[in-house]
């Protein structure tokens, strides 16, 4: 039944304790029979051996676990912003998230990140900051932090009983009463009357909590004004609509690390996040009609689901994450990749619990489960049937921006190398491989030192090659400035048949960010559509391989204007060809330029290093964007090329008495200097 369902991910900055508060849902829920510590290297959720040594999380992993009758399917995600494409994929199809704030340090920089893309995907959420424990925590500064960084009421349903070392239990400000935890594993909570020394502040709380409510919920304001008491059933329900529209984030306090605070923290995701009927619908493009469709979650509508995660497996072999939006997939069956306009047979149904599983007959609408034995898909295709033939949304992922060059160390492991990238290349869309063609090196690209250290140590460790890594290096890109038009005539005798292709394209520069865009602006009946789909496969071919430096081209519209077709001579491989040879004449004639990727830059520090911090960022050509100084810690935001910030960590270090952290991501490419 889809109202007893909940998809939901776990968000934070790095170390804010997804993980940690991952494992007590599982454990209190009965799905683990013992608290599994990241910090031992024994977390359910943490399964791979380098995320175990690291004591971080690298891969998104899924489970389900059941509390009050609800089957609640979890994805814990990374947090570090190298991983940022698995956080991604995992918002892009859950109905629900939990936003895990760290009681001491606040909204941190990764944190804006994914609520950014939990806005774009307009996935509601439930705040809770965790860390309470520690020393310097803060619930209400943390809630101010919220507020302006981003951008969102938060709604207090919580307030802590003491804090730091003195951190005792919370106030639940709904059903008014205190809350405390019994026991070494807290399994026991006990309730108990508000005391005393502790009302004045509860009830100043709880008014703020029904003035927020108030101007959201015509029913909450008119109780209010009348000075009626407003029943926790009703601040529920009109908080729970609200959680829904995201105008506010209801937030609760705990320390999952010392056992507090979590139980409630999944009753408020059973009580405020939606099922999968109650999200939006599904937007999808029909393949037909050319037009936009919704696609409403019903699971005896025709089957349609999302592929929004690749893993490997040794024995089983790909294993494909999906999320059904619609119909229902049953095993054994057959299905179809629209996209690639492929059948496919579905061997097994799996529910994943990590890196476990356990079989399912069939995967029904608004659930998530794993499907094996799909050979073609890939992440972002849609699973369906032929009878409808709609394409859902796919997932947009950030430019790869550091190379380095992998050679194994014989001749003979070079094939194999060959196939394990392509297998990590499917998993991770945000890892790319290419050859250069001048030097036969392979290069591989990530997202950041990080992501691509991590990829290299399972190249030679899980999969036991041996291969020379070479030193990082910036992934450039091309563009162009100016507009040209060229034509091109192709003509070439193959196996003794002559083959000829004409065309004119048209190519011109388009704003920073755009991407490129190819046009047909010619339409010929005449012309079998093969024709017109070569030309555009010539171009994107070309466009990958670069204008005049051999790096992928960017920002470029390119328009085929005119075209010359004999059925004689033309053939799929002339125009191509034609195309690919025309675009790179146009190109060295467009003024061709190099663009770099250009970071943004977040750096923490106390106040006392700050001009230290600033300096040695503009040493290194930054430009500073923001500057937020507290009295304890500043905060600077600025920009600056990737070929300047290797190594950056030591200096900084070094300015700041190791005191100081940063934080990097892609912002955008701009033309090198």
């Amino acid at each position: 039944m889809l109202k007893k369902i909940r998809n939901i991910g776990v968000m934070a900055h790095i170390d804010a304790g997804k993980t940690t508060t991952t494992e007590r849902i599982l454990y209190y829920t009965g799905k683990s029979h013992k608290i599994g510590e990241v910090d031992d290297g024994e977390a359910v959720m943490d399964w791979m051996e380098q995320e175990q040594e690291r004591g971080i999380t690298i891969q998104s992993a899924a489970t389900t676990t059941y509390w009050r009758g609800f089957q609640i399917n979890i994805i814990d995600t990374p947090g570090h912003v190298d991983f940022t494409a698995e956080v991604e994929r995992s918002l892009r199809v859950l109905d629900g998230a939990v936003a895990i704030f760290d009681a001491v340090r606040g909204v941190e920089p990764q944190t804006e990140t994914v609520w950014r893309q939990a806005e774009r995907y307009h996935t509601p959420c439930v705040g809770y900051v965790n860390k309470m424990d520690r020393v310097g925590a803060d619930f209400f500064q943390v809630l101010a932090d919220i507020r302006e960084k981003l951008r969102v009421e938060p709604a207090a349903i919580q307030i802590p009983l003491g804090k730091e070392s003195a951190f005792a239990g919370v106030i639940d400000l709904i059903s008014e009463r205190e809350i405390r935890w019994k026991g070494d594993d807290g399994g026991e909570l006990v309730y108990s009357e508000i005391a005393p020394d502790n009302m004045a502040l509860a009830s100043e709380w709880r008014e703020k909590l029904i003035d927020a409510l108030s101007s959201v919920s015509d029913e909450i304001t008119e109780l209010y004004v009348s000075g009626e008491p407003v029943p926790p059933e009703l601040i529920r329900a009109e908080l729970r609509k609200a959680v829904l529209k995201r105008e506010l984030l209801p937030v609760l306090a705990g320390a999952s690390r010392r056992n507090l605070g979590v139980q409630p923290l999944i009753d408020a995701v059973i009580d405020y996040l939606p099922a999968p009927d109650e999200t939006a619908p599904a937007l999808a493009y029909n393949v037909k009609t050319d037009e936009t469709t919704e696609i409403p979650c019903d699971p005896k509508a025709k089957p349609l689901g999302l592929v929004f995660k690749i893993q490997n497996d040794r024995e089983a072999g790909s294993l494909c994450y999906i999320r059904m939006y619609s119909g229902k997939i049953e095993g054994g069956t057959a299905v179809y990749n629209i996209g690639k306009r492929k059948r496919e047979r579905v061997n097994r149904i799996l529910r994943m619990h990590s890196n476990k599983s356990e079989p399912m007959d069939s995967l029904s609408a608004g659930d998530i489960g794993v499907i094996i034995g799909l050979k073609v898909s890939q992440t972002g295709d849609t699973i369906g049937s032929e009878a409808y033939q709609v394409i859902l949304e796919k997932m947009q992922f950030p430019e790869p921006v550091i190379s380095v060059s992998i050679e194994p160390k014989t001749v003979s492991e070079r094939d194999k190398l060959n196939d394990i990238l392509e297998i990590l290349s499917k998993e991770d869309p945000t890892f790319t491989k290419r050859e250069n063609e001048e030097t036969g090196q392979l290069i591989i690209s990530g997202m950041g030192e990080l992501h691509l250290e991590v990829l290299v140590t399972r190249i030679l460790k899980e999969y036991k090659i041996e291969a020379r890594v070479g030193n990082p290096q910036v992934t450039y890109r091309e563009s162009i400035s100016s507009v040209v038009e060229r034509r091109e005539t192709f003509s070439r005798v193959v196996a003794g048949k002559e083959t000829a292709a004409a065309l004119t394209l048209r190519l011109e520069p388009l704003p920073r960010g755009s991407g490129n865009k190819y046009v047909c602006a010619v339409r010929r009946a005449d012309i079998p559509s093969e024709i017109f789909e070569a030309v555009e496969s010539g171009v994107m071919g070309a466009l990958n391989s670069g204008a005049a430096m051999g790096y992928p081209c960017i920002d470029t519209g390119v328009t085929l204007t005119e075209i010359t077709y004999s059925e004689l001579t033309g053939t799929i491989a002339a125009f191509t060809a034609c195309a690919s040879l025309c675009f790179d004449e146009a190109c060295r004639s467009a003024s061709p330029v190099l663009l770099e990727p250009i970071m943004l830059i977040t750096l923490v520090s106390p106040s006392e290093f700050t001009g230290n911090v600033i300096s040695l960022i503009t040493q290194r050509g930054g430009q500073v964007v923001s500057m937020d100084l507290k009295s304890s810690a500043g905060e600077v935001k600025a920009c600056a090329p990737m070929e300047k910030m290797f190594g950056f960590m030591t200096a900084l270090r070094s300015e700041s008495q190791g005191r100081a952290t940063f934080s990097m991501e892609f912002s955008h490419f701009e033309k090198k200097t």
